[in-house]
Parts: C-alpha cells; structure tokens; sequence
C-alpha cells in the first residue's frame, strides 16, 4: 500500500506535476537558453516572455523557440491547470479527513440545480441583486442620518461661537465641510463590501460567473471576465490588475475597456445624494424602496452599456486566439462572519484613509479658490451691498445671501466654473456642478466635498446648522428655478456613471496595455458616451 501510495505521489524534482510533459521540446529549448530555470519557470517564461525584461536576443530566441515548435499559450495553460487540480485531489485524498463529503456534495448538488438552471438561476441571480442594492438603503439610512444630522449641528455650534476670521472660515467650510462628506457615507460602503463578502464566502460568487459565460461570448468575452467587473463594482484599479487572469489577450483588453463602467464605490456618494436630491422616499408596491430600484438600476446601466460596449469594440480589436473557460465550483457554506466583519472594517478604513485625504485636499483648495478672487470685482460687490443695507435694514439678511452668492461667482473657483458653464448647460449643470466634474477627475467621491465646500461657503454662517442635502434643495439658478430637478438630477446620475472621471484608473490601464493608445481611448468613448446620454436624458425628462 505504501509502495502504491509512493508510485501515486512521485513527481519530477522541484516540480508539483509533470511540467515537461506538458511540451517538452519546447520547455527543453527555452531551458537552453535559461539554464537554471525549472520545467514550469520555462512554461511561463514561453507563456509570458512578453511580460519580463529580457534583452531583445533572449526575446526572439522565445519567440523562435515558439514558432518551431507551434506551442499554444491557452492550450497549456489549461493542461497544466487540470493536471495541478488533479495532483491536489489526490494528495487531499490521501492526507485530508472530511466530515460527510458525501453529503456535503449532494447538498451543493442539489442547490446548483436550482441557481444554475437556464431560467431559475438568472431570475434568482436579479433577485439576489435586487436585495443587494434595497439593503444598502434599509440599513444605512439611520446611521448616515445620524451622521448627517452630528456634522450640521457641530457645524452650527462652531459657526456661533469661533470668531469670525478667516481660520475659523477654513475650519467650518473647508476641513469640517469635507470631513462631513466622507464619514456620512461610511455606513452604505460598509453594508455593500460586508454583503459582498457574504456572497463570495457562500460559494455563489463563483455560480455567476457560471452562469454569466454564455452571455459574456456573445460579447467578446467570457466567464473570467465576470469577476473583474464584479471587482469594479468596489474598485475599477485592482479589477483591471485582476483581469491578468484571462489568457486570451483580446478578451483581456476587452475586459480591461468595460470596467470601469461598472459603478465603483467612489459613485457610491454622488449616487446617494442625487438620489435623496430628485427621488422620493417612498414604496413601491407597499415594499420595495423607490430610492433602492433607483439605485440598482444605476448599477445595472453601467453594466447593459459595459455588455454593448464590449459587442461593438470585439469587432475593432483584430486579435484572434481560441478562449478556455475553466472554473472551479466550491462546495456552499455559511459564511465567515469574522471575515465578513474584518472586510467592512478595511473597506471603510481605506475609504477614509484613502479616498479621505483627496478628499480633505481637494476641500481646502476648493475653500481657498472659493475665497478669494480678483480683488477689485470682490472689493465692489462688497461695497455695494453695504451700501444697499444700509438703505434697507429691514432686508440685511437677504442681501448677505445675495453677497454671499454674488462674492462666490466672482472668486477664482466662480470664475472657472463660468468658463466651463456653456459646455454644461445643455445638460442641465450649472456651474458649481461644472467645478464638481473637473475636481472628481481625481476621486469621484470629491463630488460630495465640493458641493459641500461650495454650498457652505456661499451660504456663510446661515448654512453652518444645515445638512449639504438641504442646502443644495434650495439652491437656484439665476432666474429662480431649483438647480437641482429630476431632470437635472438623473442627467447627473447618469454622467457620473458612464464618465472616466479617474486619473488612478486610466494610469493603471496604462501600465496593464503598455501604451498610452487604450487609456485614450477609454477616456474620449466613455467622456463622450456619458455626456451624449445625460445631454438626451435631460432633454427628455425637462
């Protein structure tokens, strides 16, 4: 038996399986050129050359070696990973006790007769998103109100009791007003990673990927392609790292073009608050959360256009090489909680952390350029609306707003929002909205911080006891309608998720494709995509 057992087991030295095997003319001529390397250095090196810095001869010497001996990247690949899997199911054989595998199996067997079948599996796959996206809003609409509702408060405390110089200015509407929009959002980011990993931890992540391959074809790509855009849904910069995965380069590309239109966690603020601008809370049927179906069609719409995006452009990209899909179906189980718990505590931290300090950045700048201005314009409107309260007391209040708004429009921030204005107002922006696009081009959360820093300096000490919701339902245009309306609102919705509004992403997409070609082209197809959309929807909806 334990001579059986040995037989069974022996591999070739410093190798897992029989890597030579697998091409062994090839694997023998690159080991040539590369003497000390192993049998499955060599695969990889014929599989991946392109990847590592070898000088050009070394290079072609692959190349060549390729060529003769007509080695297939997919082909193998796919060979070495069902012998590996093969290998690790016999030493799990042989070394692993488990508890009723037999009943475990039929369990799983049972269940993915159910969330695999053709019609049951994508019904209860919307369903499970349709839950996702409802629960985000049931269980974080008291603590972002709570939240919310600290910050204006300390706000107003602050406001009435700090002098009135210019630190205390910077304190309340630059540092607290930024500050504000990130916490706020904090308990959504949450919710949505803590569910996530619920998914992934059950085993059901890997049944939509199943269950997604045959759609995915039809569009160029395949089921590999699921989990980097599902990774987008937190972040399009790791997902596109994550698409190293997919063999086939043209399904890789396409994959690594689409995924930022999936709505990251940075839309996840912009999202919520035009939503709670422009959507009644409100049931629909007496049980499902208008504000929640609102919020998962915007994830839905990023990935309908990722599916038509990625259909037209596999007919431009001119690479032809034949895709395996392989995927390994873990048995269901219940969920780690401790992990479950661990991943919102790190997704929330690096929000706060990362995202945060952009954040407190960009609200500080904005704060200074929001401040200060030409000095002459600045120095007449002030000695202007002296003048005019003077001569109606009664109306002091309303013509420190209107000085207020007046001494914003004329800053250096004004001034550049009024540049940008005409491009914009076709969709229904005005130009605070336009400084928001042009700072979200380095986090799209800054959104919330710049509205927030705007609305706060333009409001002064009248606005320190409001929420940032309340100040921008009543902001209005210069003839007296509501800046913010369902039409105005949806069109923003909707640029924020079609717009590379990214500088981190399009770097590493940079770095992924190795030419500056790729991360153009996503910048002008989805700029350009997201401003045809809002432009149609605003005209529509006004």
């Amino acid at each position: 038996m334990v001579e059986w057992r040995a037989r069974q087991l022996h591999v070739p030295p410093r190798d897992f399986i029989s890597n030579h095997n697998l091409a062994s003319g090839a694997i023998q001529d690159v080991r040539r050129l590369f003497p000390e390397i192993s049998d499955y250095t060599a695969i990889h090196y014929l599989i991946n050359h392109e990847h590592f810095n070898f000088a050009p001869a070394l290079q072609s010497g692959v190349e060549q070696i390729e060529s003769a001996h007509n080695f297939n990247h997919t082909r193998t690949q796919a060979e070495e990973i069902l012998q590996r899997y093969s290998r690790i199911k016999q030493i799990m054989q042989h070394t692993v006790a488990e508890p009723d595998p037999l009943q475990k199996t039929l369990f799983t067997e049972r269940l993915d007769k159910l969330f695999l079948d053709r019609t049951w599996g994508y019904i209860i796959l919307l369903g499970v998103l349709f839950l996702l996206f409802q629960s985000v809003f049931w269980f974080a609409q008291f603590p972002m109100d709570g939240i919310d509702w600290t910050f204006s408060r300390l706000g107003g405390f602050l406001g009435q009791h700090l002098p009135a110089v210019w630190w205390s200015n910077l304190l309340v509407n630059g540092l607290l007003a930024g500050l504000s929009g990130i916490l706020v959002f904090v308990p959504q980011i949450m919710i949505l990673f803590g569910l996530i990993t619920v998914l992934e931890d059950t085993g059901y992540m890997a049944r939509i990927s199943f269950l997604s391959d045959k759609l995915m074809r039809k569009v160029g790509l395949n089921g590999k392609s699921v989990m980097p855009m599902i990774s987008g849904f937190a972040c399009a910069i790791p997902a596109i790292m994550s698409a190293r995965n997919i063999e086939n380069r043209k399904e890789r590309l396409l994959t690594i073009l689409i995924t930022p239109l999936m709505s990251c966690s940075a839309r996840l603020p912009v999202y919520t608050i035009l939503i709670a601008l422009v959507i009644p809370r409100r049931d629909v049927l007496g049980i499902f959360s208008l504000q929640g179906l609102v919020m998962m069609g915007l994830y839905m719409l990023g990935l309908v256009m990722a599916m038509i995006v990625s259909y037209v452009a596999k007919w431009f990209i001119r690479l032809n090489e034949k895709s395996f899909f392989i995927l390994e179906l873990p048995i269901y189980r219940a969920p780690r909680w401790n992990n479950v718990v661990v991943t919102m505590i790190n997704k929330a931290k690096t929000f706060v952390m990362d995202a945060g300090k952009v954040i407190i950045v960009i609200s500080m700048i904005l704060w200074a350029l929001s401040s200060f201005g030409p000095g002459d314009r600045r120095a007449a409107i002030t000695a202007s609306y002296t003048l005019q309260a003077r001569q109606h007391p009664g109306q002091a209040g309303e013509l420190e707003k209107e000085r207020q708004s007046a001494l914003l429009e004329n800053s250096y921030a004004g001034l550049l929002g009024k540049v940008i204005a005409p491009v914009i107002h076709p969709l229904g922006y005005d130009w605070k909205i336009g400084i928001a696009l042009i700072t979200s081009f380095a986090a799209r959360e800054v959104f919330v911080g710049t509205m927030a820093t705007l609305y706060s300096v333009e409001g002064g000490k009248d606005a320190d006891q409001q929420t940032l919701r309340q100040r921008m339902q009543s902001a209005r245009r210069d003839d007296g309608s509501p800046v913010y309306t369902l039409a105005s609102g949806v069109s923003l919705m909707i640029f924020y998720v079609l717009a590379m509004q990214c500088m981190s992403t399009l770097a590493v997409v940079r770095r992924e494709t190795r030419s500056w070609k790729w991360p153009g082209i996503q910048l002008v197809y989805m700029t350009g995509l997201a401003y045809i959309m809002s432009l149609i929807v605003y005209q529509v909806l006004k």
